[in-house]
């Protein structure tokens, strides 16, 4: 724990030397992000719960794979910003962490020591926020292969995304990172 809590310390003094953004202006960001994180999820959430009515969750997963990106790029022009995920067990290979940083505070974030953390890379501005499997219906294309996932719906997991790595997570657990870039600021 005093590891975890020091590594904390480090990596955030190396942030916030670096960050140069006043309270008010972190402030602002953290709050946005937020919002928009939670406006996403729910847009998402709605969503995949529509495909499950229509079709169960193998329908869910061929809906996911056609329409997640779409959904967030709308969302993306509303909001004026890059919204993506990012998991070290990624689904769609778009989504795997690429930066020593994003593995970081993937650690930070999987330990539980962070709700979610704003930083500036280059001239961007980056909100991080958690996603966990939250709701039992999660684990109905997230859970355990042999328990949790209806074999067609993974049959149809693996046939759209043939190197899937996100199966294997429990109710409440870390699956990802929402990842939110405001260029220029």
């Amino acid at each position: 724990m005093k590891y975890n809590y020091l590594f904390l310390i480090f990596l955030f003094g190396i942030y916030s030397c670096s960050s140069k953004l006043d309270r008010a202006t972190y402030q602002k960001y953290q709050n946005t992000g937020n919002d928009i994180s939670a406006t996403v999820q729910a847009t998402l959430l709605s969503n995949v719960a529509q495909a499950i009515q229509q079709g169960g969750t193998e329908h869910a997963v061929e809906f996911c794979n056609l329409q997640a990106t779409s959904i967030l790029d709308s969302l993306n022009q509303e909001y004026d910003c890059k919204i993506s995920r990012v998991s070290d067990k990624n689904r769609n290979p778009n989504n795997k962490m690429r930066t020593e940083q994003e593995i970081k505070l993937w650690e930070i974030f999987k330990n539980g020591t962070l709700a979610d953390t704003l930083i500036k890379a280059d001239n961007n501005v980056v909100f991080y926020k958690p996603i966990r499997t939250g709701m039992p219906a999660c684990l109905k294309c997230h859970g355990n292969p042999d328990s949790d996932i209806d074999p067609e719906t993974f049959q149809k997991i693996q046939k759209l995304y043939p190197n899937d790595l996100a199966t294997g997570y429990r109710l409440n657990e870390l699956r990802g990172l929402w990842k939110i870039e405001f260029a220029g600021k």
